[in-house]
């Protein structure tokens, strides 16, 4: 069974473009002639589909209480991207039971031979359903932009990620630059103190300059890559997509779709047996 690649976009904060990225890069590279998903998995402000001018009449929500199949869910860009929509206030996954896990499992078992590529867009923050999604994942990419803000939550993502749940290997890619330098330079102040203070191997993704397109395509509900094709940012898209499509992908376990989403839901249930161990510990005894 041909393997299939799962990347995590996340960024540790809201404003940083995420989201975007998500979006262009997952066009770029059905551009490239992959086949691509994009899921949409912030379980609390769903928005791809707002960002493409989609709507979505059922979402993820009805496929985990069974009232339909993943298949039947999914939305199609004019580029040719699948999308699976997420819902507001749909229950966590720390909340579905055993028959829902099955259902889970085999719905994304379903699409295997459907894709090349699934890019999971992740919700703002450092939440359980960021972190259980980000460790489900073969690759993680971490936006940031050149503002404190964002290098300190990024930073206080990829430390939670290696420090709790033993995560060594991150790709960096810095968005809404104004030079390459800029980009550059980014990735390097960021390695200066990761790498000092985690045991841990970050990799540059490259850099996305800022672009007026990117936020005149989003007024118009559109991708800045189908909108202004020519455009700083649609252009660096498409390279950074030569570049994902280059990255090696497991061919044994791993590399099946059905893997990442058993270890999506064995990662929550770890998560909630953490949470309850430590809401049983005693006060005045933290260790």
């Amino acid at each position: 069974m041909k393997p299939v690649q799962v990347l995590a976009i996340t960024g540790g904060k809201g404003g940083v473009g995420k989201t975007n990225v998500s979006v262009n890069l997952s066009l770029a590279l059905a551009e490239a002639g992959k086949r691509v998903i994009l899921m949409d998995a912030d379980l609390g402000l769903a928005n791809v589909d707002i960002q493409l001018g989609l709507k979505a009449d059922k979402t993820i929500a009805q496929v985990l209480s069974g009232e339909c199949e993943l298949r039947d869910i999914l939305l199609t860009t004019t580029g040719g991207v699948k999308v699976i929509p997420a819902s507001s206030g749909v229950q966590s996954l720390t909340q579905l039971g055993p028959q829902q896990h099955a259902g889970l499992i085999s719905a994304f078992s379903d699409l295997d031979d459907q894709l090349d590529v699934l890019v999971i867009d992740t919700a703002a923050g450092i939440s359980d359903s960021v972190v259980s999604f980000v460790r489900a994942a073969q690759e993680v990419m971490v936006v940031m932009c050149d503002e404190p803000s964002s290098i300190t939550d990024a930073y206080a993502l990829v430390k939670l990620l290696n420090r709790d749940y033993g995560m060594s290997r991150f790709r960096v890619l810095a968005n809404m630059t104004r030079t390459p330098e800029e980009g550059r330079n980014l990735f390097t102040k960021f390695v200066t103190v990761a790498e000092r203070f985690l045991d841990v191997t970050l990799q540059y993704a490259g850099d996305i300059p800022w672009d007026e397109a990117v936020r005149k395509s989003a007024q118009r509900q559109r991708a800045a890559i189908e909108a202004y094709p020519a455009s700083k940012s649609a252009i660096a898209y498409r390279k950074l997509a030569e570049e994902v499509c280059q990255w090696p992908i497991s061919r044994n376990a791993s590399g099946r779709l059905q893997f990442f989403v058993e270890r999506l839901l064995s990662n929550d249930a770890d998560k909630t047996e953490i949470d309850q161990r430590v809401a049983a510990m005693p006060l005045g005894n933290p260790l």
